[in-house]
């Protein structure tokens, strides 16, 4: 079983910046990810890391603007996220798992708790 923790929310002004950490128990997967879901609507896919390859996805909505990068020794993955926008405003969740498609979230075996990030106009 893996345990992910996640911290680094907040409140900010648009064009801001903050930084998410999410830190696993222990390395039994293949890639790690970053979700976020907004009240009514569905949890959507941020960012991910495949350990394997280490190659990082992220969705349009965030390129350029947001950067995942893993630290081997720690076990934990980050998400810095820049110039950041009301609409980047969600419970921000960490996973891990053996994803066939990185975005989806059923995809993925392991979640933390989420994070709140709140971007203010």
């Amino acid at each position: 079983q893996v345990q992910l923790v996640e911290s680094g929310g907040g409140s900010v002004q648009a064009g801001g910046s903050l930084r998410l950490s999410c830190t696993a128990s222990t390395y039994t997967y293949t890639s790690m990810a970053w979700f976020r879901q907004a009240p009514g609507k569905e949890r959507e896919g941020v960012a991910a890391f495949h350990t394997g390859s280490y190659n990082s996805y992220y969705a349009d909505a965030v390129k350029g603007r947001f950067t995942i990068s893993r630290d081997y020794a720690q076990n934990t993955v980050y998400l810095q996220m820049t110039n950041l926008k009301p609409e980047d405003t969600a419970m921000y969740y960490c996973a891990a798992g053996y994803p066939h498609t990185w975005s989806v979230p059923a995809d993925y075996a392991y979640w933390g708790q989420g994070t709140q990030v709140t971007v203010s106009a």
